[in-house]
């Protein structure tokens, strides 16, 4: 996925086995194997390079994650799209690696045209899978959480029980550290906003952030963030530096910190009618403003 991974974990008295590196190790390597279109060889590029009516058949991950990206585009408008892959690849965020300028707006216009969940076709349950257009699936904005969730149930299933998963910076805690305490992580700031980072207990509970801030590109002194609209295709400019979600599974507390990105400050009204726990800042430097949903008070206050 293009990033790092850690595990801490509270060993049992006779410590861990060997078998714990391995399962971490085959859990990831089974993800990337489903969901990386930077592998000619994964299911996902499978289906993106398949023709275009043909029915193709998903692996039980992939459909999990396929079945909850479409939730979530649905609930959020649009703004989350796991069909949205030719629009990142024109951006320079794909399989095709970066570019050289930006893209002209008939080049937007003709990869909007091969995008969006409206061209995708699926049987429930969702065991096979096929495109009425070319559009090309892009779990960049899900898969690494569903990752970490992976990541904690193969921990759980060696019979662990204490413990802190991360992969990129989404993280999930279970249980407690050995001296007691909670997992405590400090929520990632951007680097140019006055804003004390948020600390939070993970207790069987998961936290994703999205940034403009992570990566981006430059052209004639402008700056375009890696987060693309899909419903403009082109990278949000919202204002909106880090949107932050707590949440029981990481799969979806990455795909809501990604969608509520690019709904920008809107997007706190969809939070609290999801009841989500977000955390939004906008602006930068001292021109900084942090709105936290009413659910995330809440998980504060106690």
């Amino acid at each position: 996925m293009g990033t790092r991974w850690s595990a801490r974990i509270a060993a049992p008295e006779d410590g861990l086995s060997q078998d714990t590196q391995r399962a971490i190790e085959r859990t990831l390597a089974g993800v990337n194997a489903e969901m990386s279109h930077w592998d000619r060889g994964s299911d996902i590029s499978r289906v993106n390079h398949s023709p275009v009516y043909e029915w193709q058949p998903l692996p039980p991950a992939f459909s999990h994650v396929l079945g909850a990206a479409m939730d979530v585009a649905r609930r959020s408008g649009g703004s989350f799209d796991p069909a949205m892959g030719r629009l990142s690849d024109l951006w320079g965020f794909g399989p095709s690696g970066p570019r050289e300028g930006i893209p002209e707006d008939a080049d937007i216009a003709k990869a909007l045209a091969a995008s969006g969940v409206a061209g995708v076709e699926y049987d429930k349950p969702l065991l096979r899978v096929r495109r009425s257009r070319p559009v090309w699936f892009d779990f960049s904005g899900i898969a690494k959480g569903y990752a970490v969730d992976a990541l904690a149930a193969a921990l759980r299933a060696l019979g662990l029980t204490d413990f802190l998963v991360e992969i990129g910076g989404e993280l999930v805690g279970e249980g407690i550290r050995p001296d007691g305490q909670p997992w405590w992580v400090d929520i990632e700031m951007p680097p140019d906003v006055a804003v004390a980072p948020l600390r939070v207990a993970l207790h069987g509970i998961a936290v994703a952030t999205s940034g403009d801030y992570m990566r981006s590109i430059e052209h004639d002194g402008r700056r375009y963030a890696h987060t693309i609209d899909p419903r403009s295709g082109a990278p949000i400019d919202s204002g909106v530096r880090s949107v932050t979600v707590l949440h029981r599974e990481c799969m979806l507390a990455d795909a809501w910190a990604t969608a509520l990105t690019v709904l920008g400050p809107d997007g706190m009204t969809l939070a609290e009618r999801e009841s989500l726990a977000v955390q939004m800042v906008i602006g930068r430097g001292t021109m900084v403003s942090e709105r936290i949903s009413p659910a995330l008070e809440a998980m504060l206050s106690d």
